[in-house]
């Protein structure tokens, strides 16, 4: 596949015995929204770290643009981490700072704009999001759960980056709120031209923002190609995921009571 944004091969990561990932091959094309899905301890979380540079591989290849990140200087490191925008599982917003501080955190504190020009595009960012100014002055404690996805949401897309990451971006939200949350990544990744890459269990959020998709089951991809196809794949796994089916080849671990 040619114009990839992302391009991940044989890529392995090990935590003692553990062997997490096995040999991931992924491709996220420019421009497209790719969604990683899978069980809980299939590996999900552990690729995104790895492709973000938070966790180092033990093996494997991951190229951003078609340069090559695993092993890279740290100087390197920081100037690809420039493309990145992420919206984190729990939100992980600072509750000692107010909303408009905690979307702009980024902007001050990683590239030095001043505390009054990032707080304008701050609440540019929330209004984005449909969340008015006075939202900017409260602190995330006076938050709806919805709202404070919302302000992350806000705090990914501040620096207009061109790869945003998503990690289980509707866990915990009711399913209203959720597809509100899935058309407002569909609308800022669309209006940055950025590149997503998520990882959820919700099939719902996978139909409402992915033009790609695949599956990890035990460290390695299974399935990969177009979202609208992933109900006819043809592949026992996948459809077993997607069913939600207890029976099928995929087995959880369950302990004896």
């Amino acid at each position: 596949m040619t114009d990839l944004k992302i391009k991940v091969r044989g890529l392995k990561k090990a935590f003692g015995p553990k062997q997490v990932l096995n040999g991931v091959d992924l491709d996220v094309p420019r421009g497209e929204s790719l969604v990683v899905i899978g069980g809980s301890g299939s590996g999900k979380s552990v690729l995104i770290k790895c492709i973000l540079g938070l966790v180092e591989p033990d093996a494997g290849s991951i190229e951003i643009d078609g340069e090559e990140t695993v092993g890279i200087p740290a100087a390197k490191r920081e100037e690809i981490m420039r493309k990145f925008g992420m919206l984190f599982q729990g939100s992980a917003l600072f509750d000692s700072l107010p909303v408009w501080e905690n979307v702009a955190f980024g902007l001050i504190a990683g590239r030095g704009i001043d505390r009054k020009a990032a707080k304008d595009v701050a609440l540019r960012k929330l209004a984005a999001v449909g969340l008015g100014a006075e939202v900017g002055e409260l602190v995330p404690s006076e938050l709806s759960g919805g709202m404070q996805k919302r302000v992350a949401l806000a705090r990914a897309i501040a620096a207009e980056p061109e790869i945003i990451f998503f990690d289980e971006p509707t866990t915990g939200l009711d399913p209203i709120m959720a597809q509100v949350i899935n058309e407002l990544i569909v609308k800022c990744v669309t209006s940055l031209g950025a590149t997503a890459l998520s990882i959820t269990h919700d099939m719902h959020s996978l139909r409402a923002i992915a033009d790609r998709a695949a599956m990890i089951y035990e460290g390695r991809i299974i399935w990969s190609g177009d979202a609208k196809d992933i109900d006819q794949c043809g592949n026992a796994f996948v459809d077993q995921f997607v069913q939600g089916r207890a029976e099928g080849p995929i087995r959880m671990p369950v302990r004896p009571l």
